[in-house]
């Protein structure tokens, strides 16, 4: 840390007084450009495979859906919805590689929940109506800030501010009661070096499934100074969430009854009957994000990037349990007419309450052949988790309105510095090398809330660890620009992720989970002329200790991850654009991939809860299906615009075993989306849009679980997966005025 301080000082003072006489002049009048630490960014002569989606593209999606279905046309990528319309608990995966291990960041800030490790799009709603642009990385892709890329990473770059001012006023309505309302404004540059941006944003859906309801409200502010060597710019963007739990999954039966059956809220009789649904079963959640961000232009080459950022996150989510075991709840059993009651029907709060903070930097180099940057961050994250048990069905005794029955705090420090360069070596050849070391400390302490029956005596399951990791990952790769029509590119990763909160937590109580590690080998090929782009990509992804669900339960019943020693994905991308005419285009891009755990020994439990191992040799991987494709075909005439986009996915197993009992049918999906823009006096534009998704009334499941058994006698497996399911053929109708 010193040598980086030294060496960024240094920096500053040999190179500012040289940047006063030489770079004010090449600079314009009203520099406008964006803080970010761009050196996170993957660019032409970057060897990995990636895709950029401009604002523009994003602005003719953004009806009220969540961030992963408006990427969900990009190579490799597939999406899920709980609510079964894309808003509210939506998720994403790359490759076939889960949220836990795809790095999200916005302006190079980290964004993913640094012990799930996942990021829940649910907080930030509308966050797309206050961006620049999303480059999706696939692969370990380059070095970043936060979580370890797994897999695939998300750059979100906030709205640029613009040097003239403005409003925009847009709403929507359409099917399930869904209704969006988003409102912008920008001052412009006040006195040529300020500019002030702000949205306010609100969203409601009752959601695809019953009940699951989604009320979703956001904000974004930003203010920043634009000088002619120095930017400044605060930002703030956060949300407020309150949606009605669709966790669960139904059976396949009850999919074929009702598709929209949504079994969280159940409550029970004593014969386990279904007599109504609990009203407050929901999730409430506020999220407030804090981004100080400096660009100092240092000379004609040298730039300085540096970041300071603060998330706060808190809530809660309610739910009603039916008979549960009262000791468990630090509740004793009562009587009632001489008979002790030791289950009952109870509601609990579980809440959350986390601080995440700390800084990022990034120092840019560009000459005429040599690019380099010099970056990294210091964080350090804190969140307390406890539940609480609210009421309790016919209780008699003392009940605290706010017992609380656990109580555990998660701390996780992580820093990294990286070291990037690319250098033209002749003739259109450079050559990319990437390192970073990233250090993880991690600490868990308190009770959580499972039951440990082992323990003497009994009680809630109990946590004091504290863990450390050292990861260095390289990179080196080379890049080929042929002639200005063909690209070639090869590039070798190597990137280490930690385990998170979950798989300490469902741990075996003897056995901690390793950290993970990939091997990543990327070869691709691009063209490109005024009217057809294609771009062909080859990956081996080879995991060593890749944690998996693999049926295996704790010594208390808890599903644990466990690491496999060899697993791997490799596939081909490939992506065409051809431009028919001034006025019709047509993407289309494909993934075809094999994805296999090596080896792989699966579990099964009986009624007696006794375990089983299998040996079932080498597996498919769970979700990760061999073929997506995407197709969209585009006009844009006369003012109007119109997209025809078209998904088609093969079948996706639910777990390791490769059984079409527990898989996801293949589906093929379409949309249409349709606006135009009327010139009115005294505005920039009115447009008018409507979009119609699942167009041909498709039934489809994107996402499951599977739950499997096993005679005791060891010889018949049973098999009783549950899915969400999608929405058939709704609408959205949208309006959008500018000033």
């Amino acid at each position: 840390m010193k040598t980086k301080t030294l060496l960024c000082m240094g920096l500053l003072t040999g190179a500012t007084a040289f940047a006063q006489t030489n770079v004010k002049d090449s600079l314009r009048v009203y520099n406008l450009e964006e803080v970010e630490i761009v050196s996170t960014r993957a660019n032409k002569k970057t060897p990995v495979a990636f895709t950029d989606i401009s604002k523009e593209e994003l602005l003719k999606q953004n009806t009220g859906k969540d961030i992963p279905f408006l990427l969900s046309t990009s190579p490799s990528i597939l999406t899920t919805s709980d609510a079964g319309a894309g808003i509210g608990y939506t998720k994403i995966r790359i490759r076939g590689t889960d949220a836990t291990r795809i790095n999200v960041t916005t302006n190079g800030i980290p964004m993913n929940d640094a012990e799930s490790h996942e990021l829940y799009w649910v907080n930030t709603p509308d966050l797309v109506s206050s961006l620049e642009d999303i480059q999706v990385q696939r692969g370990a892709g380059t070095s970043t800030n936060g979580a370890g890329a797994f897999g695939g990473t998300i750059n979100m770059r906030t709205q640029a501010s613009s040097p003239h001012k403005y409003a925009e006023v847009s709403g929507g309505y359409g099917s399930f009661n869904t209704h969006k309302e988003t409102f912008r404004l920008g001052t412009g540059l006040i006195k040529d070096k300020w500019a002030f941006d702000a949205r306010l944003s609100n969203i409601k859906s009752d959601g695809y499934r019953d009940r699951a309801s989604s009320d979703l409200k956001s904000y974004f502010l930003q203010g920043g100074y634009f000088g002619t060597l120095t930017t400044v710019k605060f930002i703030t963007f956060g949300g407020k969430e309150k949606t009605y739990h669709a966790w669960d999954g139904v059976s396949q039966e009850q999919l074929k009854k009702n598709r929209r059956y949504n079994p969280n809220g159940e409550i029970k009789n004593d014969a386990g009957d279904v007599i109504g649904f609990y009203k407050n079963q929901v999730d409430l959640y506020t999220q407030k994000n804090y981004q100080l961000l400096l660009n100092q232009y240092l000379s004609p080459n040298w730039s300085l990037n540096v970041g300071l950022h603060y998330t706060n996150g808190s809530g809660h989510y309610e739910e009603y349990k039916n008979k549960r075991t009262l000791i468990q709840y630090g509740l004793k059993p009562y009587i009632v007419n001489g008979k002790e009651i030791e289950k009952e029907d109870l509601v609990r709060r579980k809440f959350v309450d986390s601080g995440f903070g700390g800084g990022i930097f990034s120092l840019d180099y560009k000459g005429d052949r040599l690019q380099a940057s010099l970056g990294g961050g210091m964080n350090y994250y804190k969140n307390n988790h406890f539940g609480k048990v609210i009421w309790i069905k016919n209780y008699i005794g003392d009940l605290d309105p706010d017992h609380q029955y656990y109580d555990n705090i998660g701390r996780k420090t992580d820093g990294n510095i990286y070291a990037r360069a690319n250098y033209d070596i002749v003739g259109g050849l450079s050559i990319y090398g990437d390192a970073q070391f990233r250090h993880i400390r991690y600490k868990l302490n308190g009770v959580d809330d499972e039951w440990d029956w082992t323990a003497n005596p009994a009680g809630l399951q109990a946590f004091d660890l504290d863990k450390k990791f050292n990861f260095f990952n390289p990179k080196v790769g080379l890049s080929w620009q042929i002639n200005p029509y063909h690209q070639a590119y090869a590039s070798f990763s190597i990137a280490q992720k930690e385990p998170s909160r979950g798989n300490y937590t469902d741990a075996l109580f003897s056995k901690q989970p390793d950290s993970e590690k990939l091997f990543d080998y990327e070869l691709g090929y691009n063209y490109a002329n005024e009217r057809f782009s294609a771009n062909v990509n080859l990956y081996y992804m080879d995991y060593k200790d890749q944690l998996v669900l693999n049926g295996r339960v704790n010594e208390i019943g808890s599903p644990i991850s466990e690491n496999v020693k060899h697993s791997y994905r490799m596939g081909i991308e490939t992506a065409l654009a051809v431009q028919i005419a001034d006025w019709l285009k047509w993407d289309i891009n494909g993934t075809w991939s094999k994805n296999r755990i090596k080896n792989y020994e699966a579990y099964f439990s009986d009624e007696n809860y006794e375990q089983h191992a299998i040996q079932w040799g080498n597996s498919p991987i769970a979700f990760s299906p061999s073929f997506m494709g995407n197709s969209i075909i585009s006009a844009d005439f006369l003012g109007v615009n119109i997209a025809f986009q078209s998904q088609f996915t093969t079948r996706q197993y639910l777990d390791n075993l490769g059984l079409k009992e527990n898989s996801l049918d293949p589906y093929f999906v379409s949309h249409l989306h349709a606006s135009y823009k009327f010139n009115i006096p005294y505005t920039k534009g009115l447009t008018l849009g409507a979009s119609v998704y699942n167009l041909f009334n498709t039934k489809y499941e994107t996402n499951g679980y599977a739950q499997n058994s096993i005679s005791t006698d060891g010889k018949t497996l049973s098999f009783d997966p549950r899915f969400y399911a999608m929405a058939g053929t709704n609408f959205m109708i949208n309006a959008r005025i500018a000033f």
